[in-house]
């Protein structure tokens, strides 16, 4: 009796800071810089799921080496709630895979709270490349051995690993030039400096619609209307594809009845028509999973992906 009672405080005092969380206004830690796609979403989520709390979740951009600087600033905060990390897959993905002494592990740091949006990402090319189609592309570049560039966001970002991975499911080569974030490697392809890039929808499709970049495939396995008219890559290239998803980490330790209120919250807001609308206007839609779902879904992807850096053959620095 007496240890039954003395396991019970420590939960019913978890359940009380549940019942009265949150009190005050919540971090969120952003391991991307501002105004990239994974910034863009995370504060779409943070604003809607703060207005269904009542407390303001105040955003820190945190950006540096790839989203490790933001995570492991977030495994290193208080435990209590209060603190919120946004995934970086590259961080939790690819950086253990070619880093050496990676200040966290992605599987045992973070609690996994919820998930909120998942994307593809998209093929573009210049507009002045007389390229419309995957196969277009593949055929363009073969006739053209070391004059076709392909830009990304940085050696080991998503955008050199799925553009990598369409090359060699294509059975063509082009010359990867490594720029210093998504930014700069959209920019490369719009001035023609490089002729593609393959990147996250929500940075992409803006420019796009402006006219300035030319989208022929995207990486969701099928056809959606998220892509309008864009044809799925798998479409020429049968089983290629690559889905993003984003959610909500906290530090190791956070109460499980805050994880929970936090992923059951999260769970009515994303489905709500005003997220939908918002996330639809970056190429994402809704999405939902227990926070056990999430973790795995982030272990499959890193396996996926340590395949992928071995093809590669990338090297830990």
């Amino acid at each position: 009796m007496a240890l039954a009672a003395a396991c019970s405080g420590p939960i019913a005092r978890a359940a009380d800071a549940a019942k009265d969380y949150p009190s005050r206004p919540i971090r969120l830690i952003m391991p991307n810089a501002p105004g990239s796609s994974a910034d863009t979403m995370g504060r779409i989520a943070a604003a809607r799921l703060g207005e269904v709390l009542g407390q303001q979740i105040v955003v820190d951009n945190r950006a540096g080496a790839g989203g490790v600087v933001g995570m492991e600033i977030g495994k290193n905060s208080n435990p209590d709630g209060y603190t919120l990390i946004t995934t970086s897959l590259g961080a939790l993905t690819v950086s253990p895979h070619i880093r050496r002494n990676l200040p966290y592990d992605p599987m045992k740091d973070f609690e996994y709270v919820t998930l909120y949006s998942r994307q593809g990402n998209v093929l573009v090319v210049n507009p002045a490349l007389p390229v419309k189609s995957v196969k277009e592309l593949i055929e363009y570049a073969k006739a053209r051995p070391g004059k076709v560039n392909m830009a990304t966001a940085g050696i080991g970002a998503q955008s050199h690993l799925n553009g990598t991975a369409l090359m060699i499911a294509g059975g063509f080569e082009s010359v990867h030039v490594p720029y210093k974030g998504g930014g700069p490697s959209t920019a490369a392809v719009i001035a023609g400096e490089a002729q593609w890039s393959i990147a996250p929808a929500g940075a992409m499709m803006s420019h796009v619609r402006a006219g300035r970049l030319r989208a022929i495939g995207h990486t969701l396995p099928q056809r959606s209307p998220l892509m309008g008219d864009i044809p799925a890559i798998a479409e020429t290239l049968p089983g290629f594809k690559y889905i993003a998803f984003s959610g909500f980490l906290a530090p190791k330790g956070t109460p499980k009845p805050v994880v929970q209120k936090i992923g059951a919250t999260m769970a009515k807001v994303v489905n709500t028509p005003e997220m939908r609308e918002q996330l639809a206007l970056q190429g994402a839609e809704p999405a939902t999973g227990t926070s056990e779902e999430f973790r795995k879904a982030v272990q499959q992807e890193l396996i996926e992906t340590g395949k992928l850096v071995k093809t590669i053959g990338l090297k830990a620095e």
